[in-house]
């Protein structure tokens, strides 16, 4: 456990000063854009990866989640002229309430059937951000204020670059210490067999409610962080495809892992924009991309760091010997 925790604290360390260099290689506002994106993404992928990769819950729905979470926040504070913190609080305050609820039947059911479940709910909540266009904007979203704390207002790429690496490091800090407790490894424990969690006497309901709570407000921050960077939002950003969007980055990086939803968040979402040269192809340069990965590296892309640490662990016995 001892070499774990070093392990982990130079992962942080790593994360900050790749971080710390990264500003300095971004050569205009389309760089930081994807960069912004690629930090946001793999925060709302740290949360769905506690939820699917720790807990073993599938959720089809979590774009949903992340959408409405930032219509809350931007409704209040755009309408109703609310502190935009403050606005980001009462939605977080809201959506833990909703998904609260809405976890109680849900997350009786199991594999298949609660995937159904999540892409259900999903559905709904996009469906009523598309017809509710008083409130909403409907199809066409609607425009956004400055975000300020405390009035200083984020006016800049770097502002926003910064804002969104301390809360990926605070995040990738906090799963760090939630896995590895006693929480965590119970956690584990009802992905691999509910029975067994039941048998030690866990209260399995209790932690898959509370886990899918948590994983949604942190995908509501995340979310409405993103609107108010952009300056606009819209429906879009709760779809069906951005749900699976979201699937796709946490097991592309890997299931389980505490990196892995960092990297595949910012593979998934910066690749395309690599390929963007290939004009007609790129989509079919990314699928194969993302094919190959899953059949070399079905663990995900974080499976490679395991190779490494076995061959210099096999280095290390073999120099002792």
């Amino acid at each position: 456990m001892e070499n774990k925790g070093i392990f982990l604290d130079r992962g942080i360390v790593a994360t900050i000063v790749i971080l710390t260099v990264i500003p300095f290689l971004l050569q205009n506002s389309f760089h930081y854009e994807i960069a912004i994106m690629c930090m946001l993404n793999a925060v709302i992928c740290i949360g769905l990866n506690m939820l699917v990769g720790y807990t073993g819950q599938i959720s089809l729905g979590h774009g949903a989640f992340a959408g409405l979470g930032a219509y809350v926040a931007v409704i209040l504070s755009t309408t109703f002229e609310f502190d935009p913190v403050l606005s980001i609080l009462i939605a977080t305050v809201v959506l833990a309430t909703i998904a609260y609820f809405i976890s109680k039947p849900i997350l009786k059911l199991e594999g298949h059937y609660l995937a159904m479940g999540t892409l259900a709910v999903g559905i709904i909540i996009s469906i009523v951000l598309n017809n509710e266009d008083q409130l909403t904007g409907g199809p066409d979203g609607m425009g956004i204020g400055k975000f300020h704390i405390l009035g200083y207002v984020f006016e800049n790429d770097i502002q926003w670059y910064i804002l969104s690496a301390m809360i990926l490091v605070f995040s990738i800090w906090a799963l760090q210490n939630v896995i590895n407790s006693p929480f965590g490894r119970i956690l584990r424990c009802i992905r691999d067999s509910e029975t067994a969690a039941k048998a030690i006497g866990a209260d399995v309901a209790y932690y898959k409610t509370y886990v899918f709570v948590i994983s949604v407000v942190i995908a509501t921050v995340a979310g409405s962080l993103y609107s108010y960077y952009t300056g606009y939002i819209s429906p879009e950003e709760s779809g069906f495809m951005r749900s699976i969007e979201l699937i796709v980055m946490i097991v592309f990086g890997g299931l389980g892992r505490i990196y892995g939803a960092v990297i595949g968040a910012i593979v998934i979402t910066a690749l395309p924009q690599f390929l963007t040269f290939l004009h007609d192809y790129e989509h079919m340069v990314f699928g194969a991309i993302i094919i190959f990965v899953m059949i070399f590296m079905p663990k995900g892309i974080v499976s490679i760091f395991d190779g490494l640490k076995k061959k210099k662990k096999k280095e290390i016995v073999k120099d002792n010997s």
